[in-house]
């Protein structure tokens, strides 16, 4: 995909005086071969870690080697001061990790002593309030820490990604709305860029996309991914002007970043203005990789981002949307599928799913919207049941004072047929009533949700840790309760 970062991992070894360097410059080599063998390429900087003067040589050779995510490695106890300044130095996303022992016959010159030495490290990065991955069991063997390092890959991509992102938005949210508002000073916690813009700025660069040359080729690719569903050929070449004017404003305004996410408008003036709504163009970029979220939602935009560099796939952004009729799920659901009926709930918005996660797909008109204007001018949507399969629910939120939540939640669109309109799945996620009170209701979570397509929950959790959110609900089981959760209810 576009517009997400290459990740160039540098594992580090690090050694205290007192023990060896040889121990832990070996287990440095049989780690950097495990990986290679099972993930591919990573950078093995050839100074081992020492003091603090080894340290300086050590963020050279991997700026030299264009590191943007670094593992420091305990091949034995470490030295506290310089392997957590090294992470301190290197600002980028960083990981600590240790070996364990190898065999019960080399348990004097060949112990490292790392299990001891990882306690030291997390005691050091606490005094320095320093960020870093420690994986839920961060011991192991050369092929354990390995899979560590390639778990920690989606939250290093997703970190270098965040640090180099702008948020480009056009419009106050609409009235009614206010969910979708929230203050973007943690935006600037996170690393994030935000230009917001008026829609007329918006609409006067669309206006000066009129007749633009490559208008006929884009609304050729948009024929050939619509198909037999193509049932409104006459919006074609609106939409492709408009999508024109969307690609050339992020060349032209992303500025110092490398990657953009848009937080657009699409009513209540938008589709008179306009002529069209633009959730078709929407699911285009999305999937090209720039998430565009509906009603200048910002933070779904960042948590689409999020999700688009962590799955390094096409996500989406969902209404929580409707209950399950009782009698859909009596014939449809109940005895075929391990749900109870407040596990499930329709997820939609009007269109701006991309057509790869749709079953199929038609071009068509905004029914709500219709309800009220002209159907002419509310074309441009894109309707279909979602593809079945896992899925993860997320979303990062800045409260209204300021603080960051987030939510993660695994489930599944299942293979059940909507019999409604818009983008839109019937979703299953266990003990989702419960999680719908306690977490979605309880800490007042907007009704956007952002959908990646697997089951991706370690890595966003994670992700969201390190970025410094606290507070992270997630769909407890049974038997687990919830703080606000009545015990005898």
């Amino acid at each position: 995909m576009n517009n997400i970062p290459d990740l160039k991992i540098g594992v580090v070894a690090v050694s205290r005086d007192c023990f060896p360097m040889s121990l832990s410059v070996n287990r440095r080599k049989a780690l950097v071969a495990a990986y290679e063998k099972k993930y591919g390429a990573i950078f093995e900087c050839p100074t081992c870690v020492e003091n603090e003067i080894h340290m300086r040589k050590a963020l050279a050779e991997l700026k030299e080697a264009g590191c943007n995510a670094l593992v420091v490695y305990l091949g034995n106890f470490g030295p506290e001061t310089s392997e957590t300044l090294l992470a301190k130095e290197f600002g980028g996303p960083a990981m600590f990790v240790a070996a364990a022992e190898e065999t019960g016959d080399d348990l004097i010159d060949g112990r490292g002593d790392a299990y001891c030495g990882m306690l030291n490290a997390s005691y050091n990065l606490k005094l320095r309030e320093i960020r870093a991955y420690i994986p839920e069991y961060p011991v192991g063997t050369a092929e354990e820490c390995a899979d560590m390092i390639h778990e920690f890959e989606p939250v290093a991509r997703a970190v270098v990604a965040l640090r180099n992102l702008k948020i480009i938005s056009f419009g106050p949210r609409p009235q009614d709305f206010l969910a979708c508002n929230a203050p973007i000073k943690r935006l600037y916690d996170l690393g994030v860029e935000i230009e917001e813009n008026s829609e007329l700025d918006l609409f006067e660069s669309f206006k000066k996309h009129a007749g633009d040359e490559r208008i006929p080729a884009v609304v050729k690719d948009m024929e050939a991914e619509l198909g037999a569903g193509n049932k409104k050929p006459e919006v074609l070449p609106r939409l492709a002007q408009y999508e024109l004017t969307l690609l050339d404003w992020v060349e032209a305004h992303k500025g110092s970043r490398e990657f953009v996410a848009i937080a657009g408008k699409c009513w209540p003036a938008f589709q008179t203005q306009f002529g069209f709504v633009p959730c078709y163009v929407n699911s285009r970029l999305t999937a090209k990789g720039i998430p565009v979220s509906c009603e200048v939602d910002i933070y779904g935009a960042l948590s689409e981002f999020i999700g688009t560099v962590v799955s390094q796939d096409t996500v989406t952004l969902l209404d929580i949307n409707n209950t399950v009729p009782a009698d859909m799920y009596e014939s449809e659901i109940k005895g075929k599928y391990d749900y109870t009926h407040k596990d499930t709930f329709m997820g939609f918005h009007c269109g701006n799913t991309a057509s790869g996660k749709l079953v199929s797909c038609e071009m068509k008109y905004q029914l709500i919207m219709t309800r009220t204007l002209p159907e002419e001018s509310t074309q441009g949507t894109l309707e279909g049941d979602i593809v079945p399969g896992k899925i993860t629910f997320y979303r990062l939120q800045s409260t209204a004072d300021s603080k960051l939540r987030a939510y993660v939640a695994e489930g599944e669109v299942l293979p059940v047929a909507t019999r409604s309109f818009g983008g839109i799945g019937v979703f299953a996620i266990p003990e989702m009533g419960r999680f719908y009170r306690h977490v979605l209701v309880e800490k007042n979570f907007p009704h956007h949700g952002a959908v990646a397509f697997g089951h991706f929950g370690k890595a966003l959790f994670d992700t969201f840790r390190y970025l410094g959110v606290e507070d992270i609900g997630f769909n407890q089981p049974k038997g687990m309760l919830y703080p606000s959760e009545n015990p005898f209810a």
